[in-house]
């Protein structure tokens, strides 16, 4: 509870400095920042080069059906290209592209638009792109780069809102899987592993907030990968010990594949189960840094978005092992 107390208000802090333009709080000091750095090139010496920077082709329609496609883009940094993976049926936009192509039972047109090495900041030439295919769904996974790169997060979470915003107003659902949590990656040596991983959930817990609030869906992925990816390295991650395998993700893919259903109206709305439902939304993020493939999204209560507390929202904790059985 301390830990999520402590979440929680960075997330506040993070989300508030976004919003106004502040430089926003800063996760690591000066003496830290020194650490990082040196940490982080024996960590990349490590680590090595992965094997392709742009992924794997995957572009194309999905799905044995006739009609109109669906379209879907997906948006971010290498985890969202699927980097590393051992073919391109194999990639998170061609996982989800194919599965919700059997849930609304149309052809599904993917385009992936993500990077390798892009942090938040990229996401304004992306999303320049993706609106002239008129998507109908984005899914953004992004943060990590910006860990890596000690980018500020309120900087962060700003250019993460202004895609998200971009996207709604063009009349795309959003959903974002929230920053990783980085403390899982076995080439970083403590300190620094607890360093990243603090950050890596303080950013997360912000950019739910965040996203929420500009009308996006998140699915948390620090939790979900964090103690699956820490338990099963060797079958999580992929050769360079740094980027996921094909079974790590899968289980990103399957993580956000409810998102996106039931933001297109293809699935109903969870019921939610005990310690789930309506809270306030600055603890909802604490609580979804720390739970695995948690959703968080807007909600109203008596015909009001806001509270005593902040916005409104209804929680979700995803079940990964339903979701791939199902799927």
């Amino acid at each position: 509870m301390v830990w999520a107390a402590g979440v929680a208000r960075a997330a506040r802090k993070i989300a508030i400095a976004a919003a106004f333009g502040g430089g926003g709080l800063t996760a690591l000091g000066a003496t830290a920042y020194g650490l990082l750095i040196v940490e982080s090139l024996v960590a990349r010496k490590v680590i090595g080069q992965p094997h392709g920077l742009d992924g794997l082709p995957s572009d194309g329609v999905y799905g044995p059906y006739t009609g109109p496609p669906l379209r879907l883009v997906m948006l971010g940094d290498s985890t969202s290209i699927g980097l590393g993976v051992s073919s391109p049926d194999r990639t998170p936009g061609v996982l989800l592209a194919n599965s919700l192509a059997h849930v609304a039972e149309r052809p599904v047109r993917l385009d992936v638009l993500g990077k390798s090495g892009a942090p938040s900041a990229a996401l304004v030439e992306q999303v320049d792109r993706a609106l002239r295919l008129d998507p109908d769904v984005a899914v953004i996974f992004v943060g990590a780069n910006d860990v890596v790169t000690q980018t500020p997060p309120a900087m962060a979470v700003r250019h993460l809102v202004k895609a998200v915003r971009r996207l709604r107003e063009a009349g795309a659902e959003v959903v974002v899987g929230t920053c990783p949590d980085l403390g899982t990656v076995r080439p970083i040596a403590q300190p620094l592993r607890w360093v990243t991983r603090r950050w890596s959930r303080q950013l997360a817990a912000a950019q739910m907030v965040a996203v929420v609030d500009a009308g996006g869906r998140t699915v948390a992925f620090a939790d979900l990968l964090g103690p699956e990816f820490a338990t099963n390295p060797g079958e999580m991650f992929g050769p360079d010990r740094f980027h996921p395998s094909d079974r790590g993700y899968a289980s990103a893919a399957y993580a956000v594949l409810p998102s996106v259903c039931t933001a297109l109206g293809l699935w109903p709305e969870p019921r939610p189960a005990r310690g789930e439902g309506l809270q306030p939304i600055y603890l909802a993020a604490a609580t979804a840094a720390e739970e695995s493939g948690t959703e968080v999204s807007a909600t109203r209560v008596a015909g009001r978005a806001t509270g005593p507390y902040g916005r409104w929202v209804t929680l979700f904790r995803r079940r990964p092992g339903e979701m791939v059985n199902d799927a």
